[in-house]
């Protein structure tokens, strides 16, 4: 552009033009110069505008692209597609987000758990014109294609305890899957259909370093069974960590208000390049319905647990044996500790873990507290300061270091503070034990 605006401009500016007579053809050559300034303006507002929609839309640019070590799909995994602007070039957002819906809804497929008749409904109560050798739907939800070889993703509760799972994809056409694996500590499960003919497309997987609060994102899924729904809205925070079964979490987790409601679970979490950054899996509401708190099982753990399932049915998380919980600075008289110290404190080393056979101390004082929601009531164990360098100012920090970047049978070094010395102790991770 600046070598276009050069050339344009330079008759006004060289020699011949500046010895030229300038009482009567001024006017016209000010005339003349102001429409060609005009009009190249205008060209380049609208080659910017375009070039600016392109970078968001597809996620081209340097500054949006994923980090090298960014998670990648098993499969090949088609290119984004590029949806053109409205003529007006005004409404961004729509483009953006049609542009997501064409690319990733051909990955979304509804998923439904059939039963008996026999066993959903008395005998009685089987509707007249029912065969009750048939199958009925009695439960529903979400998921996405993995890749080509015919593997899909959705959340473990979506079919737990299924007989029969049948897929439905956007065109309608179906297929009966089997489940692969499971695993109930990371919500997620896969299934696997034969794909010959079949056009399946794989989802694209986005990283985590990407997600900050307040950036756009999407969700598509079959809410109340309505398939291909597309909703949309912002991360309203990251690192929550969100209930799995009794004694663990599911640390790193993705809040959002963007509608989920029951039927979404499962379904991808998206950027605005299209990309999965979440599987869609709870909400917080007491009518069962979008109160606007969703969350999603992050990616880094998506991209860890799903090959495991595929290649041995099962993923084994790596474990340590300790519950604690974070301090705050209104426990100080409890714990014994400054204000302004930060970590997670030690409340339990369970026998014969990794913790216990490191020397990790938990605690050993029973004490009343006036607030045993935040407070600890047994105190003076080690308080864990950092894992691998890595600064722990919350408990949960030590949980999503372990889901998302160890497995059974790592080394991990804890910084420990005991008695008021620090120390470092180093722990040999075991595979988290699959009751409790």
């Amino acid at each position: 552009m600046d070598t276009q605006n050069s050339s344009q401009s330079a008759p006004a500016h060289s020699p011949e033009a500046a010895d030229k007579p300038r009482h009567s053809n001024l006017p016209l050559w000010l005339a003349l110069g102001g429409m060609i300034i005009l009009l190249f303006g205008c060209i380049f507002s609208a080659a910017l505008g375009s070039v600016l929609f392109s970078a968001s839309a597809t996620g081209t640019s340097a500054s949006s692209a994923p980090s090298a070590d960014a998670p990648v799909a098993a499969a090949a995994t088609p290119s984004p597609v590029v949806i053109a602007l409205p003529e007006d070039r005004s409404d961004y957002e729509s483009a953006v987000l049609a542009n997501i819906y064409e690319q990733v809804n051909p990955s979304v497929v509804n998923i439904s758990v059939l039963g008996d008749p026999h066993t959903v409904l008395p005998d009685t109560a089987i509707p007249d014109g029912v065969n009750p050798d048939t199958l009925l739907v009695i439960s529903s939800g979400s998921g996405f294609v993995w890749d080509e070889a015919g593997y899909i993703v959705t959340n473990n509760h979506v079919v737990d305890g299924a007989d029969h799972i049948q897929v439905t994809f956007v065109d309608g056409t179906a297929a009966m899957a089997e489940v692969t694996g499971t695993d109930v500590d990371s919500d997620l499960a896969v299934l696997h259909i034969d794909p010959t003919g079949y056009d399946l497309r794989p989802i694209r997987l986005g990283t985590l370093d990407d997600v900050y609060v307040g950036m756009r994102v999407a969700a598509i899924g079959n809410p109340f069974g309505l398939e291909g729904t597309l909703t949309s809205g912002i991360v309203s925070a990251t690192g929550r960590s969100i209930p799995a079964r009794a004694s663990f979490s599911i640390p790193g987790s993705i809040q959002t208000d963007a509608a989920i409601n029951p039927g979404n679970s499962g379904g991808p979490l998206l950027n605005e390049r299209g990309e999965l950054i979440g599987v869609n899996a709870q909400i917080r509401s007491d009518e069962r319905a979008n109160s606007g708190v969703g969350f999603a099982i992050p990616v880094t753990i998506v991209s860890r647990v799903v090959p495991a399932l595929i290649q041995d049915g099962a993923y084994r998380h790596a474990y340590i044996g300790i519950s604690g919980q974070t301090v705050s600075p209104i426990c100080a008289d409890e714990t014994g500790l400054s204000p302004d110290t930060r970590g997670a404190l030690v409340v339990q080393v369970l026998s014969n873990t990794p913790a216990a056979r490191a020397g990790i101390r938990g605690g050993r004082t029973e004490v009343n507290t006036a607030y045993p929601q935040i407070c600890p009531t047994t105190v003076g164990g080690d308080l864990i300061t950092a894992i691998d360098d890595q600064p722990v100012t919350k408990f949960d920090d030590i949980l999503y270091y372990l889901s998302s970047f160890t497995s059974p049978g790592d080394e991990v070094t804890l910084t420990l503070l005991r008695n008021g010395e620090e120390r470092t102790v180093t722990v040999k991770l075991t595979a988290r034990p699959r009751q409790m």
